[in-house]
């Protein structure tokens, strides 16, 4: 998988990774993927929610150890 951009919100609580994420996605192209490192066990169903609220695809999300990975396609 080709990540064009990769966003660090580890540390960082509800909405602050959401909102980071929707910042870099305005600059990025369509179809482009942006890779979110987040801590937080909430940002599991967040970006589910983000992704079916704003069109943008959440094409993975995986746990690794105490992080949280997500993986979102551009619309």
């Amino acid at each position: 998988m080709n990540i064009d951009s990769e966003l660090d919100a580890r540390g960082l609580n509800c909405p602050l990774p959401i909102l980071r994420a929707k910042k870099a996605l305005t600059k990025m192209y369509s179809g482009q993927l942006l890779k979110v490192i987040a801590t937080d066990p909430g940002s599991m169903r967040d970006f589910q929610a983000f992704a079916r609220q704003t069109g943008n695809e959440l094409v993975e999300q995986q746990t690794q150890g105490e992080e949280f990975i997500h993986i979102l396609r551009r619309r």
